[in-house]
């Protein structure tokens, strides 16, 4: 499998190179740019707002383009197989695409509301959740859930991600950096079917010429639909393979960026002060007076080794 694998990353990579940088020029023209937000660091103004975004848009073709190729290389698989992989993080983006649509109509950093969005991600989410989910129904060898309420940890966890990844992509290769990793490591730690192997390969292709245009400083960003688009993809994976609970160490660095913000809303709301000087994560540390590329290696680094650490104690320890 070394030969598809390899010629579906450099298709991906060699697509999405392409064609994002077809889609900067677009954007430049329709002046769909970065609206700074009004809970970001205020030097992000003069460093973030005009470039490009919604560069997330690319993804999807780039995966189109390469399903023929993942479709004959992993024969015996059915187009059905395919779609319970694929059509998820095509969804997603769908919601992440309306949210970033009302932005630049609006030319405001303000899209859906929060609820509108929650209602939207649940709405894709759970009909798919419901479609993929096969018995057992295990979230752990050791523990079986009824079909429904095992639907709904799915469509937790999926609309809790889509977030997640979200509030990640706010410096130059973040999200897109780490989802890299988080990718390269399901084929690491997930059950490898053709399938699995080939897809996670258009990934992580994608993720690659992604980086290319947003590595600092970024030329483009990929927007909600970008974020939607990987967090899709990573719980598709997950689910697919059987294993749902690897979402948790695959996941590390976008889970402890939520997690963060949860934390800060909890202690503004609650007991009236805060935790981190600001959140999600990433920010806290750009107002301690850390580079952003300093952030960004250290963030690759904490997801490695949190990634490292979790899968080791799941498959030794709970599994």
């Amino acid at each position: 499998m070394l030969l598809p694998f390899t010629v579906v990353l450099i298709f991906s990579f060699c697509a999405e190179l392409i064609l994002q940088k077809k889609w900067i020029a677009v954007m430049k023209r329709m002046k769909i740019e970065q609206v700074t937000k009004l809970y970001g660091p205020a030097w992000h103004e003069k460093t973030k707002m005009g470039t490009p975004t919604m560069g997330g848009v690319v993804f999807i073709p780039v995966l189109v383009l390469s399903l023929p190729l993942i479709m004959f290389f992993g024969m015996g698989h059915s187009a059905s197989d395919a779609a319970r992989i694929l059509l998820y993080p095509v969804l997603a983006a769908a919601v992440g695409f309306t949210d970033d649509w009302l932005k630049y109509s609006r030319h405001s950093s303000d899209g859906l509301t929060s609820m509108k969005k929650l209602a939207l991600q649940i709405a894709v989410t759970l009909p798919w959740a419901l479609w993929v989910s096969r018995p057992p129904y295990e979230l752990l060898p050791w523990l079986r859930l009824p079909y429904p309420v095992y639907a709904a940890v799915v469509t937790f966890i999926g609309v809790g991600l889509q977030n997640a990844v979200n509030v990640t992509d706010g410096l130059d290769g973040l999200a897109a950096g780490c989802s890299l990793i988080s990718f390269i490591a399901a084929l690491a730690f997930l059950p490898q079917s053709p399938l699995t192997m080939l897809t996670a390969a258009s990934a992580c292709g994608i993720c690659l010429g992604f980086l290319w245009h947003n590595a600092n400083p970024a030329s483009v960003f990929m927007g909600d639909v970008g974020a939607h688009f990987l967090a899709g993809f990573m719980l598709s994976l997950c689910i697919n393979s059987g294993l749902l609970i690897m979402v948790i160490p695959l996941c590390f660095i976008f889970g402890a960026e939520i997690l963060s913000v949860t934390i800060q809303i909890f202690a503004i709301r609650r007991l009236h002060r805060k935790i981190f000087l600001m959140s999600p994560l990433h920010h806290h540390f750009e107002m301690l007076g850390w580079k952003e590329t300093q952030i960004v290696s250290r963030f690759y680094t904490a997801h490695i080794i949190g990634i490292c650490v979790l899968s080791v104690l799941l498959f030794y320890f709970i599994v």
